[in-house]
């Protein structure tokens, strides 16, 4: 049975100074990349879809190295676009997120709307898997698109009640064959949960 993991890239360098999608892993998360690799799941992947944002593709390179794999970049899985906004302060942005979620249909202060973001993902992962082997695959990216996926493959409807625990770095598995989700979000550095 072929896998899909969604994997998010761990904790970054925070810095307002610099665009968002230029932000790069902190020493916590690069640390807790490289921690993955001794999880079992990780050793059944064939094949590495990364976003084009800094911070996945770091994630990204720590697994493809270890694997000897190629990273196949997807621009159009990057994070829900908030550049209207920028860097916002934690609790700010803990809000205005939880409006994003709440009201999909709508642009909360120039972000992308959260139907158009899931509608972007769902479409990028329904085309890597329309070429795939049947083999393991790891996405790489992010937390919000991330959500939205899982929502959409788990067939619920946009909210923040399935957002991935805070902090990033985490990953939820999906089924390919039989079109299930085996497990929502567990951190990528601790053995899978049952």
């Amino acid at each position: 049975m072929p896998i899909l993991h969604y994997v998010t890239h761990p904790q970054v360098q925070v810095d307002a100074n610099i665009p968002v999608p230029e932000w790069g892993l902190s020493d916590i998360g690069r640390a807790r990349a490289v921690a993955m690799l001794d999880q079992p799941w990780v050793g059944s992947i064939r094949r590495i879809v990364s976003s084009a944002e800094r911070k996945a593709m770091e994630t990204a390179e720590i697994l493809a190295t270890h694997l000897g794999l190629a990273i196949e970049v997807r621009a159009r899985t990057h994070e829900n676009d908030r550049s209207a906004t920028g860097f916002l302060p934690p609790p700010e942005f803990e809000a205005v997120a939880d409006q994003f979620f709440a009201n999909p249909h709508d642009s909360i202060r120039g972000w992308e709307r959260a139907i158009d973001a899931q509608h972007r993902i769902v479409s990028e992962v329904d085309a890597v898997l329309g070429t795939a082997d049947a083999d393991d695959i790891a996405f790489v990216g992010h937390g919000g698109v991330g959500t939205l996926l899982l929502l959409s493959l788990g067939g619920r409807k946009i909210s923040r009640e399935a957002d991935q625990p805070a902090g990033g770095g985490n990953h939820f598995a999906y089924d390919i064959d039989t079109r299930r989700v085996v497990h929502g979000w567990q951190p990528i550095d601790r053995p899978v949960r049952s």
